[in-house]
């Protein structure tokens, strides 16, 4: 018995040495993960699949999509991790995940269909190849909702091209709502599921007018914010659309009702101006309250680092797509730990390149729920 004890403590000792060695053995590649041609990146297991040690508390890790750009709006694609650095309330932190590209993406397509935007319907359809093969690529998954006073799923994920194109192709006219935030908090609940590795990119396709939800678009960004969901969005043209409706599909939107709070009723006034958007996204994050106007989408893209087209012309629908496409394969991603005392709220960050000269594009900052929600 004795000699069996001593046996079975060598033995342990050298599988733990040989896991040390394994796990030390593991450093990161330098510089960014550029995808090679033809070869499918590797998928996490399910989180089903997790150990039951896995850290699965929510905003654990921030994950920041990040797009440099020279003097010219070129995107800039050779930096290396050591280039950037990033800064959670004002202190640098370690960058513990760099990429560029390549990693694979979990993308809800969310369409509006409501009777406004009937006129636009065949350039959306049209837009449905870009869709399916420059902004899916070769490492994506994609579902598809649509919304008009309610919110149906079209496509549930996916990574087969044909399903998703025909679903844009057949798109029809729903009635006159548009509960956009009810239909963004669904997608992002849905991308909420997709495993961890994956990036989770929402990209709407709408006016940005919300008619009638009950969630609030400060609640959607909270939760998008959660989730480590970047969201892109295609601004459709309300100009457009009436230029192509008879003069009795009745009157434009009317500006909003005032509240009675003085700062929601000037919020509001912003939204429907325009004003300075990361402002509005800051405080729509940090209060969680409401915001009505026709830039939902664009303060929506701001606060969480992706980019916002708006179309003025239906060929512009497709160039959007386009666009965002080339972004979603080739931008940075960031991934660091927020130190573990952190409190609940919002919280700034920061990204800097050692490149002179150059704009620098991400998410503002983040959202930590109070412990018990």
């Amino acid at each position: 018995m004795r000699r069996l004890r001593v046996l079975a403590t060598i033995l342990l000792a050298g599988v733990g040495f040989a896991a040390a060695h394994a796990v030390l053995g593991q450093g990161a590649p330098p510089g960014p993960m550029t995808p090679q041609p033809g070869i499918q990146p590797e998928k996490p297991p399910p989180l089903a699949q997790l150990p039951n040690n896995t850290i699965r508390v929510q905003a654990s890790e921030v994950v920041a999509p990040v797009v440099v750009r020279d003097k010219n709006g070129e995107m800039i694609l050779d930096l290396r991790r050591q280039d950037f650095h990033v800064f959670d309330d004002g202190v640098e932190e370690p960058i513990e995940h760099f990429g560029l590209g390549g990693e694979p993406l979990s993308i809800v397509l969310l369409v509006e269909n409501s009777e406004r935007i009937t006129p636009l319907l065949p350039a959306i359809r049209k837009s449905g190849i870009v869709f399916a093969q420059p902004v899916l690529g070769e490492t994506a998954e994609a579902a598809i909702l649509e919304y008009d006073s309610s919110v149906r799923t079209l496509v549930k994920f996916t990574t087969q091209p044909d399903p998703l194109q025909q679903a844009i192709n057949n798109l029809e006219a729903g009635d006159d709502g548009a509960n956009l935030y009810d239909a963004m908090q669904r997608a992002i609940s849905l991308l909420e599921d997709r495993p961890q590795g994956q990036r989770r990119i929402l990209l709407v396709v709408g006016e940005g007018q919300d008619t009638g939800s009950r969630s609030k678009l400060g609640e959607v960004l909270r939760h998008a914010q959660l989730a480590n969901v970047t969201i892109y969005s295609v601004g459709l043209s309300t100009t457009a659309a009436m230029w192509r409706t008879k003069p009795d599909d009745g009157p434009a939107p009317m500006p909003p009702v005032p509240t009675g709070d003085e700062r929601q009723d000037e919020v509001n006034r912003e939204m429907q101006s325009g004003g300075d958007l990361m402002a509005l996204a800051i405080w729509l994050l940090e209060t969680g309250k409401n915001a009505i106007g026709p830039n939902a989408l664009a303060v929506a893209s701001k606060s969480t680092g992706g980019l916002h087209v708006s179309t003025l012309k239906d060929r512009g629908i497709q160039k959007a797509m386009d666009a965002i496409g080339g972004e979603l394969h080739a931008e940075y991603t960031i991934g660091y730990r927020p130190p573990l005392n952190k409190p609940s709220g919002y919280h700034e960050i920061r990204v800097t390149v050692d490149k002179p000269g150059v704009t620098v594009r991400t998410r503002p900052g983040y959202y930590l729920a109070p412990p018990d929600s």
